[in-house]
């Protein structure tokens, strides 16, 4: 309207009016699509930041994996149900309480019949010898490849962790919940009344810990990731006392 007022042309009023209207529709237009663009692009950077980590924390046989304490086979498969051996369980419990850096590793190499210095995991069954985190049999014998049970894993476990020196009373009061704790060997008790107190044991829907089955890669799995979430991978771990009696 004020175009006519000072005298200029209808069509070149009609023209700027156009333009005017097309040039507030498009800016309009356009911030309206940059703020929707926005609005549904936020969730998904929130998403792919969240994600990852809830993934991480949820298996404990990914969690094992990538902190490399546990490996796969060859053939890149875990197989959680194959049995965790003596041999097995000493370079798990090196890699995952860092026992070569303990000063007892010093110690002079012991002459172990069944172990001899081409056996995969001599390295790792001398450290855990000189620590005092696992023991050998009569003859100076490891038997590398016997089966560990439960109760054997589940007490050296403690004895790197650090075995709380529980009176018997309270041992007692911590295994008593579960209905197999009368068959949990005397000499395991107090380690097993260790890890139960820390929440690392894997029970059944009943509390039964099981400490006279085989100990299982799933179930070190269970462990060690129980033991990740609390410790952390760099945690200090202190100078463990000397081993409880094995079988």
């Amino acid at each position: 309207m004020v175009c006519f007022r000072i005298g200029i042309q209808q069509s070149w009023c009609y023209f700027s009016v156009l333009q005017f209207f097309k040039f507030t529709f498009m800016r309009r237009f356009l911030s309206v699509l940059t703020l929707v663009t926005l609005i549904q692009s936020f969730p998904i950077v929130v998403s792919a930041q969240v994600q990852p980590q809830a993934k991480q924390s949820s298996d404990p046989i990914q969690m094992v994996l990538a902190a490399n304490w546990m490996t796969n086979y060859p053939d890149n498969k875990f197989y959680p149900e194959r049995i965790i051996s003596r041999a097995d369980l000493a370079s798990i419990m090196v890699k995952a309480f860092r026992l070569d850096k303990r000063q007892a590793t010093s110690k002079e190499n012991f002459v172990v019949p069944d172990v001899p210095p081409s056996h995969p995991a001599y390295k790792d069954i001398q450290t855990v010898l000189k620590t005092d985190i696992m023991r050998g049999y009569r003859g100076n014998l490891f038997f590398p490849n016997q089966r560990v049970t439960r109760a054997e894993a589940l007490a050296i476990f403690a004895q790197a962790y650090g075995v709380f020196q529980f009176p018997d009373e309270t041992v007692n009061e911590i295994l008593a919940p579960h209905p197999d704790a009368a068959s949990i060997p005397p000499w395991a008790r107090k380690a097993i009344a260790t890890v139960v107190a820390e929440a690392f044991v894997n029970t059944d829907t009943q509390g039964n810990i099981y400490p006279l089955k085989p100990m299982t890669r799933g179930d070190m799995a269970y462990v060690l990731s129980k033991y990740l979430q609390r410790q952390g991978q760099d945690a200090e771990i202190p100078d463990a006392p000397p081993a409880p009696p094995q079988p």
